[in-house]
C-alpha cells in the first residue's frame, strides 16, 4: 500500500540504441510496459518519418488478416483463445514468410469467393428457370385454348393465314422481386393501354442472393401480348425493373424436356458447390489455428515501428536517440531490456540509458493491482493526481464502501450485493475471457471488488440498523420490559415506556428490535441517523484537511502549514467539530436515571438551535426548571470559538499573499533546460539513480508554484480559495445529510414494498394463498432487485462518489497531472479488444 500513498518517482531518460538493435530493444521494452516515449520528431510529417514504409506494410498485413477473419466468421468457424500463450513480436525476417503466406491465403480466398459467387449466380439462374417452367403450366394451357379458339373464329379463304397470325399471342416469361410486382404490373398496363395480359405466381420458398446470402422473395410472371412493337416495350420495362427473362417454350413436351435438363444441371452444380464449400472450409480451418497469433504479432510489429518513428537519428546516422519517462524503480528493468535487445541481434555495441535533468512536470503513475484498480479509476475519473501528490485512492478503499453502506444499510440487500461481487471475484479468471459483454458488463466486472466491499459493509450497517428486508432480527431478545398489565395495554394506545424503569442496559449490538413496533420509530431513527451523518461528515472533512499537511511537507511548502492548514482546521474544528462534540456531550449528560431536573431528557437543549444561537450571539429562554447551556462556561467558550473562527478568515485570505510578497526573491535563479545530462549519470547495468527532477525544492511539482504570477493574481487566487473554503465548509457539512436522507428513503421503500406486496400474499387464504404467494413472491423479488438493489444502489453509489469528489478531495486534492501511458503490448492488445 506504500506505493499508493503517492505516485511513483519518475525519471526522464535518454536512450542511445544502435539501428540494428532498435527493433528488438523496443520489443523488449513493449513486453515490460514501463516506458512512456516522447515524440522527438514533432516537426516532421508522419508520412516523412524513417519507418513509415514498415508501418504501411503492417497496415497491409492487418487488412489481409481482417479479410480472412471476416471470411472465417462468415463460415461460423471459432477462433482459438490464446490469452494464456501470447506470442512475442516476430523477427523482421520471419514476417516475410508470414506476408507470403497471408498473400497466398488471401488470393486463394478471393478466387474461391469469386468462383463461388459465379457458381451461385448460375445456380440461381437455373433455379429461377426451373421455377418459371414449373409454375407456368396452367398459364400456357390457357393460352393454347385461347389461340385455338381464336383460330377457329378466323374465317376461311385467302385471309386465313393473316387472321391466324393476328390471332396468335406472344409471351414473355421471367422472375421479378416480389416488392416490385405492383409497380411492374402498373407500368405494363400503361405502356400497352391495357393490351397486356399478365399472370403471376409467388414462389413459396425464398432464394438466396449469391453475393450476400440474404433471402430474396421473388414472383414468376408471364406477360401475353400481340405484336413485335409491344414485345420490345415489355422487354425494356423488364430491364428497368431488374426482372430476369428466361426462354420458355409454348409446347408442353418441350417444357418437360427443358425441366429435365435444368434439374440435371442443377444437381451437377450443387455437387460442385458442395466440393467448393468443403475446400473453402478446410482452408479456413487451417488458417484459423494461427490467425490470432498472426494478428497479435502484426499488432506488436506495427506498434514497434510506430514507437521507432518517435526516435531521432543522430548526425552520424549510426545511432537512434529516444527520450522517455521511466519509474525509478523500473530503471534496472529498462536497462536489462536494452541489454537483452542488443544481445538478441548479436550487437557488440551496447545501448546506453542516461537520466536527464528536467524541470517539467512528470506524468503520474500509481502502481495498482486488481483490487485497487477499481478505486484508483474512481479517483482518476475526477482528475489525474498531480505528480507526487497524496493519492486519495488508498483511503477510498475503506471510506467509499463505508459511506455507501451508511445509505444502503440493509442486511438482505447487502447480502445480494455481497454474493454478486463474490461470484465475480471467485470466477474472475473465467469471466475475464468473455468478449463482447458490453460496456455495462465491463463496468460491473471492473468494479467487482468495489461491489464486494459495498455488500460487505452494507451487511455490517444492516446489522447495526437491525434491518433485513425492512424487518428486525431478534438475536439477543429485547432490553425493554413491559411494566403494564394486559388491560392497560389493550385499552391505551398511547402508552410510553420510560428508559429509567423499562430499559435494562444497552442492547449488545445495533438497534433493539423492539423499535420495530414503536410508534415513534421514525422520529428516533431520524434523530439518530441525522446526528450520525453529521459526525461522519465532519470527521471525513477533518481527515481531508489533515491530508493537505502531507502535501505541504512533501513539496517543502512549510509556510502553508501555518498560513493555510492551521486556519482551515481551526475554522472547521471550532465550529462544526464543536457541534459534534456537543452531540456526544448531550448523549452522555442527559439521562432518565438522574434526579437532577436540569439533567433529565426533557431539559436537553437542541444542538441545532444552540449552534444557530452561537453563530448569531443569541439566547433562547429555557423551559421552567431547565438550563439554557450544558455547562457553566459554555457561553464564553462559544463566543471565543466564533471569534477565533472569524479571525481565521482574514488569516487565510491575507497570510499567504503577504508571505509571498515579503519572501519573493528578486534574483532569477539559473534554470537548467531539458536535455542537459547530469554529470556521471550514464547508467551501468544494475544501477538505479535518483531522478534529478525530484531533488531539491519540488514546488513546481503538483502545480503548487506561484513564482511567475503577479501579486494581483495571487490576491485574487487566494480570495477565491478562502471564499470557497468558508462557504463549502458550511455547505459540505449540510451535504453529508444525504447519508441520513438516503438511508431513511431506502428503509421506507423497503418497508413499503414489504407491506404493499409480500404481506398481501402472506394474508391470503391457505389454499389460494399457496399459488398467490408464489406469484407475489416473484413480483416482490423483482421489485427488490430492480428498485431497492439496482436503482437505490446506483443512487447511493453516485452520492458516495460526490461526497468523495467534492466534500473530501477538495480539501487537499488538486488533480492537475497527466497519466503515465507506457508503451505496453498488453495495453495495446486489450484496448483493441475492448473496441
Amino acid at each position: 500500500m506504500g506505493d499508493m500513498f503517492r505516485s511513483e518517482q519518475m525519471a526522464l531518460c535518454q536512450m542511445f540504441i544502435q539501428p540494428e538493435a532498435a527493433y528488438t530493444s523496443v520489443s523488449e521494452l513493449g513486453e515490460t510496459g514501463c516506458v512512456q516515449f516522447r515524440d522527438l520528431n514533432c516537426t516532421v510529417n508522419v508520412f516523412q518519418r524513417k519507418f513509415v514504409t514498415e508501418v504501411r506494410r503492417c497496415d497491409e498485413l492487418e487488412r489481409k488478416i481482417r479479410y480472412i477473419e471476416t471470411e472465417i466468421k462468415k463460415d461460423g468457424i471459432a477462433l482459438p483463445d490464446i490469452q494464456d500463450d501470447i506470442p512475442r513480436a516476430p523477427n523482421p525476417r520471419e514476417i516475410i514468410d508470414l506476408e507470403a503466406h497471408l498473400e497466398k491465403t488471401e488470393t486463394e480466398m478471393i478466387e474461391l469467393a469469386q468462383n463461388e459467387v459465379n457458381m451461385k449466380s448460375n445456380y440461381l439462374e437455373l433455379t429461377e428457370l426451373r421455377k418459371v417452367l414449373e409454375n407456368t403450366q396452367g398459364f400456357f394451357s390457357d393460352q393454347e385454348v385461347l389461340n385455338l379458339d381464336t383460330s377457329n373464329r378466323g374465317g376461311a379463304g385467302g385471309d386465313d393465314a393473316v387472321v391466324q397470325h393476328r390471332g396468335r399471342l406472344g409471351f414473355v416469361a421471367g422472375v421479378i422481386n416480389r416488392e416490385r410486382v405492383f409497380g411492374f404490373e402498373r407500368m405494363l398496363w400503361r405502356i400497352s393501354r391495357g393490351n397486356v395480359f399478365l399472370k403471376r405466381s409467388d414462389l413459396d420458398e425464398p432464394l438466396n442472393d449469391p453475393a450476400t446470402g440474404h433471402p430474396i422473395f421473388k414472383t414468376v410472371f408471364v406477360a401475353f401480348f400481340q405484336g413485335e412493337q409491344l414485345k420490345n416495350r415489355i422487354k425494356k420495362v423488364c430491364t428497368g425493373f431488374h426482372a430476369s427473362l428466361y426462354p420458355c417454350p409454348s409446347s408442353h413436351v418441350e417444357r418437360e424436356e427443358m425441366v429435365k435438363n435444368v434439374r440435371t444441371r442443377l444437381e451437377d452444380l450443387k455437387l460442385v458447390l458442395s466440393q467448393t464449400e468443403d475446400h473453402r472450409s478446410r482452408v479456413l480451418a487451417t488458417v484459423s489455428k494461427n490467425l490470432p497469433s498472426w494478428s497479435i504479432m502484426v499488432k506488436k510489429m506495427k506498434a514497434i515501428y510506430h514507437t521507432l518513428n518517435l526516435f531521432n537519428m543522430d548526425v552520424t546516422k549510426k545511432c537512434l536517440i529516444g527520450e522517455c519517462w521511466v519509474p525509478t524503480k523500473d530503471l534496472h528493468v529498462v536497462q536489462k531490456a536494452l541489454s537483452d535487445g542488443s544481445a538478441a541481434v548479436g550487437s557488440t555495441i551496447p545501448s546506453f540509458l542516461n537520466v536527464i535533468d528536467t524541470h517539467e512536470q512528470p506524468p503520474t503513475f500509481n502502481r495498482t493491482n486488481k483490487f485497487t484498480r477499481g478505486f484508483q479509476n474512481l479517483i482518476d475519473a475526477y482528475g489525474i493526481a498531480s505528480y507526487r501528490e497524496c493519492n486519495p485512492a488508498l483511503y477510498t478503499c475503506i471510506t467509499f464502501p463505508f459511506l455507501f453502506a451508511v445509505m444502503f444499510g440493509d442486511l438482505g440487500h447487502g447480502l445480494i450485493l455481497l454474493l454478486f461481487g463474490a461470484w465475480m471475484v471467485l470466477s474472475e479468471n473465467k469471466l475475464s475471457r468473455i468478449k463482447g459483454g458490453g460496456e455495462i458488463w465491463n463496468i460491473f466486472f471492473g468494479g467487482r471488488y468495489i461491489i464486494l466491499l459495498m455488500g460487505l459493509f452494507s451487511c455490517y450497517t444492516g446489522i447495526i440498523y437491525n434491518d433485513i428486508f425492512s424487518k428486525s432480527m431478534n438475536l439477543f431478545g429485547t432490553n425493554w420490559v413491559n411494566n403494564y398489565n394486559t388491560s392497560t395495554v389493550l385499552s391505551n394506545k398511547h402508552l410510553q415506556m420510560s428508559p429509567n424503569t423499562s430499559a435494562q442496559g444497552v442492547y449488545p449490538l445495533g438497534l433493539d428490535p423492539i423499535w420495530q413496533l414503536a410508534d415513534n420509530k421514525i422520529i428516533f431513527l431520524n434523530s439518530f441517523k441525522m446526528k450520525l451523518s453529521i459526525i461522519i461528515g465532519v470527521l471525513h472533512m477533518i481527515f481531508g484537511v489533515c491530508m493537505s499537511v502531507f502535501n505541504f511537507v512533501h513539496f517543502k511548502r512549510y509556510s502553508s502549514i501555518l498560513l493555510e492548514f492551521v486556519p482551515q482546521i481551526l475554522f472547521l474544528m471550532l465550529l462544526f467539530g464543536y457541534m459534534c462534540f456537543m452531540m456526544f456531550f448531550k448523549w452522555f449528560k442527559y439521562n432518565g436515571f438522574t434526579s437532577n431536573q436540569p439533567e433529565t431528557p426533557g431539559c436537553a437543549p437542541s444542538v441545532l438551535i444552540m449552534f444557530i444561537n452561537m453563530m448569531l450571539f443569541k439566547n433562547t429562554p429555557p423551559l421552567s426548571g431547565c438550563k439554557e447551556y450544558m455547562f457553566e462556561s459554555q457561553p464564553q467558550l462559544q463566543k471565543a470559538f466564533v471569534v477565533i473562527g472569524l479571525l481565521c478568515i482574514p488569516w487565510m485570505l491575507l497570510g499567504k499573499p503577504l508571505y509571498i510578497k515579503m519572501t519573493r526573491s528578486k534574483q532569477v535563479a539559473h534554470v537548467k533546460h531539458n536535455g542537459e545530462l547530469t554529470g556521471n549519470m550514464e547508467l551501468a547495468e544494475g544501477e538505479t539513480p535518483l531522478p534529478t527532477g525530484s531533488t531539491g525544492n519540488e514546488s513546481a511539482g503538483g502545480a503548487h508554484g506561484h513564482d511567475d504570477e503577479p501579486m494581483s493574481e495571487i490576491y485574487i487566487h487566494q480570495a477565491i480559495h478562502t471564499i470557497e473554503y468558508v462557504l463549502s465548509t458550511i455547505s459540505h457539512t449540510a451535504s453529508y445529510l444525504r447519508l441520513w436522507a438516503l438511508s431513511l428513503a431506502h428503509a421506507q421503500l423497503s418497508e413499503v414494498l414489504w407491506n404493499m406486496v409480500l404481506s398481501m400474499g402472506l394474508k391470503m387464504p391457505p389454499y389460494t394463498g399457496a399459488i398467490g404467494l408464489f406469484i407475489i413472491f416473484g413480483a416482490w423479488c423483482l421489485f427488490t432487485l430492480a428498485i431497492l438493489v439496482m436503482m437505490e444502489g446506483l443512487s447511493a453509489f453516485l452520492h458516495t462518489l460526490r461526497l468523495h469528489w467534492v466534500e473530501f478531495m477538495s480539501k487537499f486534492y488538486e488533480g492537475l497531472g497527466y497519466a503515465f501511458q507506457p508503451f505496453s503490448f498488453k495495453a495495446i492488445i486489450d484496448g483493441e479488444e475492448e473496441e
